[in-house]
């Protein structure tokens, strides 16, 4: 049990089900000792009833009493009947027809056959339901001719209609059991499926949060981390610099050091803060000279020209501080000494245009660069990509001819007032 067959599954309870649209039990979950003890006992309880009536009609009938049948075959065939419903769950219909034919012969045998009915009627298939129906109806009329129980003429349709009533009282216990069978499977399968989408979902969240999270550390920590490498490495192998040079590299240090401990304290204060809590503000598109002026107090030769008309989105304006930041971070480990142009460039209801264009490494510090290189995670130009994408842009980067390297990106600038209108 429990493996995937092509239209028909089952779980390892036992119970197994169609894919047809209408859900079917074939095996209901098996019993404890105590639900099939009571079961049995009503069973017994109501035969006992039609058996001690039948036993008065009797001795009315026949002074010299019941007979030996009465006593002793009728009562062991009822024990056969009850001891067979310990397998009505697994062969229902062959136990059920068995037990109601056997009630013919036994009247303490039809709570027996009334319980085997309801069995059947739990899997809601109105054929086999009707068959023994039928047994059960007929089994009653031969019960009454067995014991040759005198009865008036015109009362055949008492005969008829009490074994019917009887009957259908069964049917309908058992139809609403296999119903409440049926929904409360379909309602564990939905928690069950809700509880493994959820799962997925929290799991999906999680990662999307640790993505974003490393992107956050790099781009927060590479950049001024890169800087405070190369200018302790222009420090470290530069035996020419004046003091008030030397100074100079030793307070940007200093400073990069601090301002890297506080934008990584800002980065955990937001891991550790209350959902409700709104994050602080992000640098945006107007933070780029600030940016630029700190890579030049570092040592780097960086030009910046600008023609954006207007303030863009917040999401592009991000992302676009991002681009120039990771720009930066790659010119100051891979090529020392370099000139870096950025520009930038857009207007409303276009695109917002930002490149990073360094040259190649000068040899002075690039021989300083292979003693000293600057740490490299590798995964920059990746987490800049899955920015760019998530803002719905397009990032490129390559070598230039010169062996050079270029770092461009395109991202949307949406008109506003176009979109209200819309």
């Amino acid at each position: 049990m429990g493996r995937r067959r092509i239209g028909l599954w089952s779980d390892p309870s036992g119970a197994r089900f169609r894919d047809n649209g209408r859900v079917n039990i074939d095996l209901a979950p098996r019993l404890g000792w105590w639900q099939q003890t009571w079961r049995l006992t009503a069973a017994a309880a109501v035969g006992s009833v039609a058996w001690l009536a039948t036993g008065v009609l009797l001795a009315r009938e026949h002074p010299a009493g019941p007979g030996s049948w009465f006593l002793v075959g009728d009562p062991l065939v009822a024990l056969g009947c009850l001891t067979a419903l310990l397998w009505r769950r697994r062969l229902p219909l062959a136990v059920a027809t068995a037990v109601t034919i056997a009630s013919a012969a036994s009247t303490l045998a039809t709570g027996a056959a009334l319980v085997a009915l309801g069995s059947v009627a739990t899997r809601r298939r109105p054929v086999e339901t009707g068959v023994v129906v039928v047994a059960y109806v007929a089994a009653s009329q031969f019960a009454v001719a067995f014991y040759s129980v005198a009865s008036p003429p015109d009362s055949w349709w008492i005969r008829l209609s009490f074994p019917a009533l009887t009957a259908g009282i069964a049917v309908a216990v058992g139809t609403a059991v296999g119903a409440r069978r049926v929904e409360v499977r379909s309602l564990r399968e939905r928690a069950e499926s809700a509880e493994r989408e959820q799962t997925a979902r929290a799991a999906q969240a999680r990662a999307l949060e640790r993505n974003r999270i490393a992107r956050e550390m790099h781009d927060v920590l590479a950049h001024r981390i890169s800087l405070v490498a190369m200018q302790a490495g222009v420090l470290d192998h530069r035996g020419d610099l004046g003091a008030e040079e030397s100074r100079v590299l030793v307070r940007g240090i200093a400073e990069g050091s601090h301002q890297a401990l506080e934008e990584l304290r800002d980065v955990l204060g937001v891991l550790r803060a209350d959902p409700g809590v709104p994050e602080p503000p992000q640098p945006s598109i107007e933070r780029i000279p600030d940016l630029v002026a700190d890579a030049r107090t570092s040592g780097l030769d960086v030009t910046l020209t600008t023609t954006v008309t207007g303030t863009p989105p917040d999401v592009a304006g991000r992302t676009c501080y991002r681009v120039v930041q990771e720009g930066l971070t790659n010119a100051a480990k891979h090529a020392p000494g370099a000139r870096v142009h950025i520009t930038l460039e857009g207007e409303t209801g276009g695109e917002l245009g930002v490149g990073v264009r360094n040259s190649p490494a000068t040899a002075t510090a690039a021989t300083a660069a292979t003693t000293a290189h600057p740490p490299a995670s590798g995964f920059g130009l990746l987490g800049l990509t899955e920015r760019v994408d998530l803002a719905g842009g397009s990032l490129s980067h390559h070598p230039a001819p010169d062996h050079g390297y270029v770092l461009t990106a395109q991202l949307p600038w949406p008109n506003p007032t176009h979109e209200k209108r819309t």
